[in-house]
C-alpha cells in the first residue's frame, strides 16, 4: 500500500524470514559464522537460544543456505513429536523408504546404514530442530541417542537445537543431563540495542529499494525501540505500521506520533503498556492534587472541598481501546479538540503515574499554567511534536485557583532526562527544566 509513496520496491518489514533481508548487526553475523564453523568442525550438539521474535528462524535459514553443498539438511519443525516419531521424521527428510511395521531398532539400523553411506561419500548430515523448548523430555533424549551413531573418528549426525530460554530450563532437568553434557557449543541471540535498531531499520529499507534520507526520526526510533524491547519481529511489526501511519498522514517522514499510532494498533504493545488494574495508595504522603479539570472546577465552586480527598486511594485505569490504525493515523497531522480532550481526561492516569514513579526519578517540566484557554494554547503545539503517552497534565490548586503542571516522561538519571530535553524541538526547550518526582510531589503538598 505505502511502497510507492516511499519509493520502495518491496515490503521492507515482513515478518516472514527472507534471507535477502538478513541483518548481520547485533552479533547476528558473528553467531552465523560461529555456527557454520561449529557444524563443519565440531562434534556433538549445538544450541541456539533466543527470545520469541529474536531472529532464530532467520538465522536457521541463513545457516542452511551458507553450508557447503556436501552438507545435507534435515529440518524438524514439529516440537511436539513423540520419541518414536523422531527416527521416522529424519528418515523421511533423507528420502529413506522404510517398510511399514519396522521396529525402532530396525529403523535405527536402516538410518545408520544410510548415514554410513553418506559418510563414505564424504557427505555430512545436519539436523536442525526448531522450537526445541517445546519438545517432550523423552523426545530430546531420543535426539541425544542419535549422537551415538558414529564411526571410529567421526559423528555421523550433527544436531542443532533452536529454542527459547525455556530450553535451558528443560536441559537442567536431571533426567536429560546426558544431553546437556553433549552440547559442545552454545549461542545466545540477545536483543538489539537502540543504535542497532536504527541500523536495522535503514538496512531493511535499503534492501527494499529505498535510496532517500532516513525515514525515521531519532525520536521515532527511540520510541519504537523502547516498545520493541530489542526483538526483531516487534521492530518489523511496529516499523511496518509506522510507515502505514505516515502514508495515511501524507507525510514522508516517520515521527513519534506515527510510531505511537503503530504501538496502539499492536497487540503485543498493548499487553506491555496496559497497566494492571490496581489501587495505588497515597496515604503516606496524602493526596496532593485533583484528578481532572472537572474536579478543579468543582473546587473553585466550593462543591468539592480539598480535605475530602485526603487519604483516598486512586485507581490507575488500563489503557483505552484505540481506533484502527488508519483512522487514528489520519488525525496525526493536526492535534484537534478530541486529542486535547483526551489529555484532560487522562488526569487520573497522570495521577497514578506520578504516584508510581520512584521519588528519585527525574521528569521534564514543560510548563506551569492556570487551567483554561491558556493551557489549551500551550498544550496544542506540544501534542503535535511529542509522544502523547509521555505527556502528563497534573492538576493542582494554588489558593482558589486551579493550575496545571505539564510534565514529560520520567528518567532514572539526570543525564538521561537532560539528553531527552536537548532532543526536544527548540520551541519546547524554552522554559522547560528538570525536576525530581519528589520535588513535584512536595510542591503539590504545599499547595493543598
Amino acid at each position: 500500500m505505502y511502497y510507492a509513496h516511499f519509493g520502495l520496491k518491496e515490503p521492507p518489514f515482513k515478518i516472514t524470514p527472507n534471507t535477502d533481508f538478513f541483518f548481520s548487526g547485533g552479533n547476528r553475523g558473528a553467531v552465523l559464522d560461529a555456527l557454520r564453523y561449529a557444524i563443519l568442525h565440531g562434534e556433538g550438539i549445538v544450541k541456539v537460544v533466543g527470545e520469541v521474535g529474536s531472529g532464530k528462524t532467520m538465522l536457521c535459514r541463513m545457516l542452511q543456505m551458507q553450508l557447503p553443498e556436501h552438507v545435507d539438511n534435515v529440518y524438524l519443525a514439529n516440537p511436539s513429536m513423540a520419541p518414536e516419531d523422531v527416527l521416522h521424521a529424519i528418515a523421511l527428510e533423507l528420502r529413506l523408504d522404510l517398510p511399514s511395521g519396522l521396529s525402532r531398532l530396525e529403523v535405527m539400523q536402516r538410518l545408520q546404514q544410510v548415514l554410513l553411506e553418506k559418510h563414505e561419500a564424504k557427505r555430512q548430515v545436519v539436523v536442525f530442530v526448531e522450537e526445541a523448548q517445546g519438545m517432550p523430555l523423552a523426545t530430546l533424549e531420543e535426539i541425544r541417542l542419535l549422537t551415538n551413531l558414529e564411526t571410529r573418528h567421526h559423528k555421523l549426525l550433527q544436531i542443532v537445537l533452536f529454542g527459547q530460554p525455556e530450553l535451558d530450563d528443560n536441559l537442567n532437568q536431571r533426567e536429560i543431563r546426558q544431553l546437556k553434557e553433549r552440547i559442545t557449543h552454545s549461542f545466545y541471540l540477545g536483543p538489539l540495542s537502540n543504535d542497532e535498531i536504527a541500523e536495522y531499520l535503514m538496512f531493511r529499507l535499503r534492501a527494499a529499494g529505498y535510496f532517500g534520507p532516513p525515514l525515521f526520526t531519532k525520536r521515532a526510533i527511540k520510541q519504537l525501540a523502547t516498545m520493541a524491547q530489542g526483538l526483531v519481529r516487534r521492530v518489523n511489526i511496529l516499523a511496518d505500521k509506522s510507515l502505514l501511519a505516515a502514508f495515511a498522514a501524507n507525510t514522508y517522514q516517520v515521527t513519534p506520533r506515527h510510531v505511537a499510532a503503530a504501538i496502539r494498533d499492536s497487540e503485543f504493545a498493548q499487553e506491555i503498556t496496559r497497566p494492571a488494574r490496581r489501587w495505588v495508595g497515597f496515604a503516606w504522603f496524602g493526596v496532593f492534587f485533583v484528578i481532572t479539570g472537572v474536579v478543579a472546577y468543582a473546587w473553585s465552586q466550593g462543591a468539592l472541598p480539598w480535605p475530602s480527598m485526603m487519604n483516598a486511594q486512586l485507581r490507575q485505569e488500563p489503557v483505552e481501546a484505540v481506533q484502527p490504525l488508519l483512522e487514528h493515523a489520519s488525525k496525526l497531522a493536526e492535534p484537534d479538540a478530541d486529542v486535547m480532550q483526551e489529555i484532560e481526561q487522562r488526569g487520573e492516569a497522570s495521577l497514578a503515574w506520578l504516584g508510581s514513579i520512584p521519588h528519585e526519578y527525574i521528569t521534564i517540566q514543560l510548563a506551569y499554567h492556570a487551567a483554561g484557554s491558556a493551557l489549551d494554547h500551550e498544550l496544542r503545539p506540544m501534542v503535535a511534536q511529542l509522544v502523547l503517552d509521555n505527556l502528563h497534565a497534573v492538576q493542582a490548586k494554588v489558593g482558589d485557583k486551579a493550575s496545571v503542571i505539564i510534565l514529560y516522561g520520567a528518567y532514572k538519571s539526570r543525564q538521561d532526562a537532560l539528553t531527552e530535553l536537548q532532543s526536544l524541538p527548540a520551541a519546547l526547550q524554552t522554559g522547560a527544566h528538570l525536576r525530581t518526582i519528589a520535588g513535584v510531589r512536595e510542591e503539590l503538598l504545599q499547595h493543598q
